[in-house]
């Protein structure tokens, strides 16, 4: 079995499994926090299946997506915990009809499949038999990796407290990094994976830079930004003149406004 069949088979097993979950729920968004986990779930078994070949760039791979994948996982998971189904799948609920059906293919599959494509990068190093040594390029890849991760980490963090508190209720955050860029998680998600797609260049895998490509294309144009921007102006008042100011992406100094 090579990587890429194997890093499918971890996705169809788990999503299946979190199909399987969802029905007597009626909740397909618990998919949200499974997603990370199932690049945690190709990584070891990538490494397990070749006996911890690799060596040191392999080993590093392991980390960086382990880190990445179960810190992500426990944040969506501890957001999730208690809460009804997300509206986005809602939305899929009233559309999609019978929803229990069309959510398997829909919602779990297509995800696991994206999931295939992104984690192109951790395929190619953790299949790879031949140790090899570190260099200057991986170093630099887990350099970035490390600065996306913060800078998601920091912006989940700040979110939560202020979400949590009431008197913030239907406010808009615009404190921190969130006065930078109005979705710095999302742009921290997509920096780490471009280190990890930097980490694999180094093995020589360029090709597989369409991973972080496929991920950055996602956070932006499909689940992330692109959808929260359609909806958000409705339920935060203000968020008009935030988004004037606010870079969408990319953290930029805040534009000035003249009213």
């Amino acid at each position: 079995m090579n990587a890429l069949a194997l890093t499918a088979l971890v996705a169809v097993v788990l999503m299946a499994g979190c199909w399987l979950v969802s029905l007597p729920k009626r909740d397909a968004s618990i998919v949200d926090p499974l997603w990370p986990m199932v690049f945690v779930g190709a990584a070891w078994s990538l490494w397990l299946w070749g006996d911890g070949a690799g060596g040191d760039r392999a080993q590093l791979m392991l980390v960086m997506v382990s880190v990445w994948g179960l810190r992500l996982g426990v944040h969506l998971g501890a957001r999730k915990w208690g809460e009804p189904e997300d509206y986005r799948y809602r939305a899929l609920r009233r559309r999609l009809q019978p929803f229990w059906l069309w959510s398997l293919p829909v919602v779990f599959i297509l995800q696991g499949g994206l999931a295939v494509v992104v984690s192109l990068p951790l395929q190619a190093v953790l299949a790879d038999p031949e140790p090899s040594p570190l260099g200057w390029l991986d170093w630099a890849g887990a350099a970035v990796w490390a600065v996306g991760l913060a800078f998601e980490s920091a912006s989940d963090e700040q979110l939560r407290r202020f979400t949590a508190d009431g008197a913030n209720h239907r406010r808009v955050m615009d404190r921190g990094l969130w006065r930078y860029s109005r979705h710095p998680n999302y742009f921290g998600d997509s920096v780490a994976w471009w280190g990890i797609g930097v980490v694999a260049a180094a093995a020589g895998a360029w090709w597989t830079l369409v991973g972080p490509l496929v991920m950055t294309v996602l956070l932006l144009k499909v689940s992330g930004v692109a959808v929260l921007e359609r909806t958000i102006g409705k339920r935060r008042p203000g968020y008009a003149e935030y988004a004037a100011r606010t870079s969408t992406f990319v953290p930029m100094p805040p534009r000035r406004t003249h009213r």
